[in-house]
């Protein structure tokens, strides 16, 4: 059993090994820098027609059948390829044109699948066939130039040369990412030539700019040796001045003294001089102060107050007649706000005077009807309650004398205790014999004098019943019994 189990592992193992390794035989992957080209079964890439029998795969992954799927790579590095090119211009004059294409295939699908029909065998040579166009075009284009054109603008005779040979890259499945034009050479010296008069103009102006300056420059120099002699001139002038300043001021120091002595008595008369003008001066100011400035000042006062005065009367006037014109059109105001007042006052009066009045006897009306039927209704009430009780009264003699009694005498009964304890107001000191059993006589005692009360109410009641009248005087049972008529009994 451990044999079989390992038998059995071992061929799986074997199995997982096989299927990598095919796995590994099958899977191809296409780097950055290349194409994949698979071609045995039929495919269709977006962009290409039916009928390509191969497909592209760039930057990804793939599996191919072996035996039955062949995969080839194309590169997509960049390709570069020398320019030497024997043309000859417009002019007829042969150059050589040396320059670079830097191109490479076109990373869309049918640039890739264009330049897969052509050049997958023979890569290399790619190189040369791009030479071959260019080197085609460029003559043609050259031809159609003269030298001095290509000279001047290198930049057109590139772009003419990469726009001609355009459409015949993007049919080789290839984009040109530069192209320059290095050096044109001339075998014949038409170039050395044509540059010879501008040489010379160069050199003419080169030695007319010397000439000019070495004139100037001895120009320069005379005006230079000029501004030393006058320098010198000046030098030897300003020398002479200031020995001659130099004497003028000796001399003066010679005269210093006599001039001084002139200058201060002429500086004290011309001190004195102003000190008599500063003096009249003075004068002058002070008759302005105490003469004119005074009067001046009471002239403008007089004026002032002749011109306030008049202003004050003229105003005053005005008040008093614009006073006097308010007041009389507020008096005619006040006076017709007061008629108005007044009557309406009067008739608001009138109207009130009559409405208090009817408002009033009415009330009083109104007042005395309703006493009327209250007191109506009060003595209607209070004598059929005073018959009622009466009535109920002689129905309760009649029936139950003792239970009437004994309901009066519970009414009075405080009453009767104070008249029958009355008897002992005059006794200062009771001594009383016996404890608690002569506590207990003294009840009794008065317990029997309200018996006999009792007895004494029945037996009034039963005279009563047998006259057909209540008892007369100051009885105490007068108010427990009152007088029935004869008719209600």
């Amino acid at each position: 059993m451990p044999m079989v189990v390992g038998v059995v592992a071992g061929v799986a193992v074997a199995a997982v090994l096989v299927l990598i390794g095919l796995f590994k035989m099958m899977w191809r992957v296409a780097e950055p820098n290349e194409a994949l080209v698979i071609s045995g079964s039929k495919h269709r890439t977006e962009g290409l027609e039916e009928g390509m029998g191969f497909r592209i795969v760039t930057g990804r992954g793939t599996l191919v059948l072996p035996g039955v799927q062949a995969v080839r790579k194309l590169s997509l590095d960049l390709n570069e390829t020398e320019l030497h090119v024997d043309c000859v211009t417009h002019q007829g004059i042969p150059l050589k044109v040396r320059g670079v294409v830097i191109f490479k295939v076109g990373d869309d699908f049918v640039s890739i699948a264009n330049a897969a029909r052509r050049f997958l065998d023979q890569q290399k040579l790619m190189s040369e066939r791009v030479h071959n166009v260019f080197a085609g075009h460029l003559r043609s284009i050259v031809g159609g130039l003269t030298v001095e054109d290509m000279i001047r603008d290198r930049d057109k005779l590139t772009g003419q040369t990469r726009a001609a040979c355009g459409t015949e890259m993007e049919k080789l499945g290839l984009i040109v990412d530069s192209l320059q034009i290095h050096e044109i050479e001339d075998p014949t010296g038409y170039i050395q030539n044509l540059a010879a008069p501008h040489a010379a103009a160069v050199q003419r102006d080169a030695r007319i700019a010397q000439a000019e300056a070495n004139r100037l420059a001895t120009e320069a120099e005379q005006q230079s040796y000029a501004r030393m002699a006058e320098a010198t001139r000046d030098s030897e002038i300003l020398q002479a001045g200031y020995q001659a300043e130099r004497d003028k001021a000796g001399a003066k120091a010679r005269q210093a003294g006599p001039l001084a002595d002139a200058a201060a008595r002429q500086e004290v008369v011309v001190q004195e001089t102003r000190v008599a003008e500063l003096e009249a001066h003075r004068r002058e100011q002070q008759l302005q102060a105490d003469v004119r400035k005074p009067a001046d000042a009471q002239a403008y006062e007089k004026r002032t107050l002749a011109e306030a005065e008049r202003d004050a009367r003229i105003s005053a006037a005005e008040a008093r007649a614009k006073e006097t014109e308010l007041a009389a059109a507020a008096e005619a105001t006040r006076v017709k706000a007061a008629a108005g007042a007044e009557a309406e006052a009067t008739k608001t009066r009138g109207a009130a005077t009559a409405s208090a009045t009817r408002a009033t006897g009415e009330a009083d009306a109104a007042a005395a009807q309703a006493r009327g039927l209250a007191e109506a209704e009060a003595a209607k009430a209070k004598g059929l309650a005073e018959a009622e009780a009466i009535k109920a009264r002689a129905a309760a003699l009649a029936e139950n004398q003792e239970a009437v009694v004994a309901q009066q005498l519970a009414e009075n009964w405080p009453e009767i205790v104070q008249a029958g304890a009355s008897a002992f107001g005059n006794v200062d000191n009771m001594v009383v014999l016996n404890g608690a059993d002569g506590m207990a006589d003294m009840f009794a005692k008065a317990l029997t004098m309200g018996g006999t009360g009792l007895g004494l109410a029945r037996r009034l009641l039963a005279s009563m019943n047998q006259d057909g009248q209540a008892p007369e005087g100051n009885s105490p049972l007068n108010g427990l019994v009152q007088k029935v008529p004869m008719d209600e009994k």
